[in-house]
């Protein structure tokens, strides 16, 4: 089985997707009913669907967009809300999110807001679409899409904006952790992996995305 991507542990996937090669009397509807009769709680196909032989669940993708969630009411802080957010209990500004997602729209390199090293593929990204809106009446919701994302990306970009949000540090130090990935400035710890979620990955040639 390939999988389009890994999240990391705590992250959760509302639109992942995966391939396998099986005998030809499965068929799409009957591998759905099977997984689902056999996954645990917590796992559930939504659909299944025959692809060519040659499709790549992972390389043949060419965006995927995630959503971070903060919480800002207390009904964010319930035990039926927590674990799919951050909760967080200090005012953002939210002017200083929208630019700092301006700034992070387009081609750059993210190499300073990445775990780790990805060497031989190289640091460039290219986010096509960022924005922060209403996450029903809980808080906010940081939605972000992008050709191809490096290991805790999104997490180091939303923990570096709230601290941006709240006045910790300024809106500049975004401008320099892109244009200056060697400086010696690093980026605010990154956001708890509760609040993410790959929601979406679009492939060429596809009427849908998954």
């Amino acid at each position: 089985m390939v999988g389009s991507g890994r999240t990391d542990k705590g992250v959760h996937a509302t639109g992942q997707v995966a391939s396998v090669s099986l005998p030809t009397h499965w068929t799409a509807d009957k591998l759905h009913n099977a997984l689902n009769s056999l996954l645990p709680s917590d796992i559930r196909v939504k659909s299944s669907s025959l692809v060519s032989p040659t499709f790549h669940a992972r390389y043949d993708a060419i965006s995927r967009t995630y959503l971070y969630n903060i919480g800002l009411s207390e009904e964010s802080h319930s035990p039926f809300n927590y674990k799919w957010c951050w909760p967080f209990r200090t005012k953002l500004n939210q002017l200083l999110l929208h630019k700092a997602t301006e700034l992070i729209t387009g081609e750059h390199s993210f190499k300073s807001f990445a775990k780790s090293g990805q060497e031989e593929r190289g640091y460039t990204c290219t986010i096509h679409e960022a924005s922060w809106d209403t996450w029903e009446d809980l808080g906010l919701s940081l939605r972000i899409t992008g050709n191809r994302f490096l290991h805790h990306m999104v997490r180091y970009l939303v923990g570096t904006m709230t601290d941006i949000a709240i006045g910790k540090r300024p809106l500049l130090d975004i401008e320099t952790l892109l244009e200056s990935p060697g400086h010696s400035l690093v980026t605010s710890p990154p956001a708890p992996p509760t609040g993410l979620f790959l929601t979406q990955v679009a492939y060429p040639n596809c009427n849908e995305v998954y």
